[in-house]
């Protein structure tokens, strides 16, 4: 038997690592991602499932430190999360994270995020994420409008337009 498959025949032209390396200076908040033992499987790399707690502990931080987002008021959800893996993360890597808004509607924004660790004094690349975030009002468990001053916030800090 032979079996052919279209879907393969597909070439990549683009270099999609170099375009991620490249948005690295478009990100303005980083934090660091420590590992626990946990986090790692049986063949001593990052278990997949656990790059999406890397992604929540950064947005938290972002959100603590970059924005001061006011969880008394407005809660957020998460409606959406994605990610591309790119190279494993090791028990020997030291981690960190970028996290930026990349888009702000009325009531959802977007998240994205790099995963990267050092090698040979360089950043690289192991994962990129996004998150679809919503705001939610918890009083009547229901979507709600970004509060303004958060909004304004994100769109000082990563120097978006309002548009």
């Amino acid at each position: 038997m032979i079996f052919k498959t279209f879907w393969r025949n597909k070439t990549n032209h683009t270099d999609k690592t170099a375009d991620i390396t490249n948005q690295i200076d478009s990100f303005l908040f980083k934090t660091t991602i420590e590992t626990r033992f946990a986090d790692f499987d049986m063949m001593g790399h990052v278990n997949n499932a656990v790059y999406f707690t890397y992604m929540e502990i950064a947005r938290t931080k972002y959100w603590s430190n970059a924005i001061k987002w006011d969880w008394k008021k407005t809660g957020v959800v998460i409606a959406k999360a994605n990610i591309d893996y790119i190279k494993p993360i090791f028990i020997e890597d030291r981690i960190s994270m970028y996290v930026r808004t990349s888009r702000i509607g009325t009531s959802s924004f977007d998240l994205e995020y790099l995963l990267v660790k050092i090698k040979d004094g360089v950043e690289v690349v192991c994962s990129k994420g996004k998150t679809v975030c919503v705001a939610f009002d918890y009083q009547t468990k229901s979507s709600a409008p970004i509060p303004e001053s958060e909004k304004n916030k994100m769109l000082i800090f990563e120097q978006l337009s309002r548009n």
